[in-house]
């Protein structure tokens, strides 16, 4: 099996992450995206497997509008810097995945700038799609041509050119053998010339066989471009309608219909395909900004870690962040975040955190089968089956409390999220379920009783106690105020005030103590 299938994918926009001008003014670079190099101990802490780069090559203005497929834009940096990026995600164990605009590029793309220069003597017009000299352009071009999707500003390439194919490959050639990516997302995938996508699959992996390939589809088929032929997976536009639709309109049975459709036991249309999972991207509203009720971004999230497919987070939703279109613009979508500045200690935060860990620890919750055992418009109960193991998955989006069961051939079962224990009885499980909560529901949680730290010999933590003062990995100041026992599970917990506003937090003693990577999520100062 193939690492990406089993990966968790935190997607960023760069030149919005870094702040960077909206317009490529030339100059020299400023190394705006190696602050990504601070956020290393965040996707750690994620279970994050690769970071997925929104485009990074020259380009005129968004990304989308490319100058030079071997550059790094000089809004974000030098290539020698991006290289040192890919270095240090690397040695974290994190992989990366480039955005490859291969549809369309920018008005200042040198090929076609030659053809701006020397009209039909150009050795380049069989470059662009419906180039021609029957008339001008929109943008005054004493030529035609096709602009992606009715945008002349993206100039649509020839994919049919053996030329065009050689130069893009050489691209992608680049940037294995001198950066050691480990994938590529393909930008407008549906309009992408199949016979391009045959031969960059055989390409890449003859050089990789692990090199994933991610096309961007919107509409249509998805066993169209992923297949033994061509892409590995596609971005599943589908469900991410359906996962925010069934929370607003209070009907699990939208989401459940597309899941049982896509990848069910009994005749999923796409079984063989992990699909691309999200809530949200740099194209969408976020999905603090979609869903109804600010509480439906819990059961959401669950489900998208618990579904058949790879989920992937974008960079800020983690934190709730918001984010609408408006005036026609992407901009609110790609801030500029800087770590700093987000809440550690966000509840929406700390569940996606536990999230990772819970789908790294279970097998069958990564690409186990997937069984509907019980769907209302407010509850939905399934489970995902791999080889000896099941896990049970419930959500409630309700404003008040539910009681579910099922039959289970376990004996014992706990909440891994919460870390209670779930009654059986006679061979049928219990549940309580809070207004707004998700269990994911297992035999042995490993998760709550074996923290991260046992996993590798680090330093003994220090006894917390009351008045003691840490620093959290992140840069926040803590005092103790006290410890505390978990009227549930009985768990001890750690009561602790912020330092710089005086908020009060609680978590488990067992997290408190954790590493992220080789750091201690908190610091003892005195």
């Amino acid at each position: 099996m193939s690492w990406y299938e089993n990966a968790i994918i935190y997607h960023i926009y760069p030149l919005g992450f870094c702040g960077a001008p909206k317009f490529n003014e030339g100059g020299a670079p400023v190394r705006r995206l190696e602050k990504v190099l601070d956020w290393i101990p965040h996707f750690q802490e994620m279970n994050v497997d690769a970071v997925y780069f929104g485009p990074v090559f020259e380009s005129v203005e968004h990304g989308y509008d490319t100058i030079d497929y071997k550059k790094i834009d000089n809004r974000l940096g030098d290539n020698e810097m991006f290289r040192n990026i890919c270095e240090k995600l690397h040695e974290a164990g994190i992989r990366v995945i480039l955005d490859g605009v291969f549809n369309h590029v920018g008005r200042k793309f040198w090929a076609f700038t030659d053809i701006q220069q020397n009209g039909q003597g150009s050795p380049y017009c069989g470059w662009f799609q419906n180039l021609n000299f029957g008339g001008p352009s929109p943008c005054g071009d004493p030529f035609w041509y096709e602009g992606w999707n009715g945008h002349y500003n993206l100039v649509k390439l020839n994919l049919q050119n053996p030329d065009v194919c050689n130069y893009l490959l050489d691209a992608v050639n680049y940037w294995m053998d001198e950066f050691h990516i480990d994938g590529i997302r393909f930008d407008a995938a549906d309009c992408i010339d199949f016979n391009f996508f045959k031969r960059i699959r055989s390409f890449c992996k003859g050089k990789n066989p692990e090199f994933w390939l991610m096309g961007e589809i919107i509409h249509g088929d998805y066993n169209r471009w992923a297949n033994p032929e061509m892409l590995d997976s596609v971005t599943n536009y589908e469900c991410y309608k359906g996962i925010y639709s069934s929370h607003n309109d209070k009907n699990f049975f939208e989401i459940d219909y597309s899941i049982n459709r896509q990848s069910g036991a009994n005749g999923g249309i796409y079984r063989n395909i992990r699909l691309y999972n999200f809530v949200d991207n740099h194209d969408v509203n976020r999905l603090a900004s979609t869903v109804n009720h600010p509480q439906y971004l819990f059961t959401a999230y669950t489900l998208l870690y618990c579904m058949p497919g790879i989920p992937s987070i974008y960079y800020g939703s983690e934190y709730g962040i918001e984010g609408r279109k408006e005036n026609n613009s992407d901009d609110n979508l790609r801030p500029c975040l800087e770590l700093s500045q987000m809440d550690a200690n966000s509840a929406i935060y700390q569940h996606i955190v536990k999230l990772g860990r819970i789908y790294r620890a279970y097998p069958a919750l990564r690409t186990g089968s997937y069984h509907t055992l019980t769907i209302r418009n407010r509850q939905m109960l399934f489970s995902k089956e791999l080889d000896n193991q099941t896990v049970y998955v419930a959500l409630n989006l309700d404003d008040q409390p539910c009681d579910l069961q099922f039959g289970t051939h376990y004996g014992a079962l706990a909440d891994v999220i919460g870390g209670g224990s779930i009654h059986i009885d006679n061979g049928t499980a219990y549940l309580h379920l809070e207004p707004y909560a998700s269990m994911i529901i297992v035999e042995d949680d490993i998760v709550n009783l074996q923290p991260e730290q046992a996993e590798a010999p680090q330093e003994q933590p220090q006894e917390i106690r009351e008045g003691q003062r840490y620093r959290h990995f992140k840069g926040g100041e803590y005092t103790i105020l006290s410890l505390a026992t978990h009227s549930e599970t009985l768990e001890e917990m750690v009561v602790y005030r912020s330092d710089a506003d005086g908020s009060t937090w609680v978590r488990p003693k067992t997290m408190f103590q954790q590493y992220v990577g080789d750091t201690p999520r908190f610091t003892l100062l005195d």
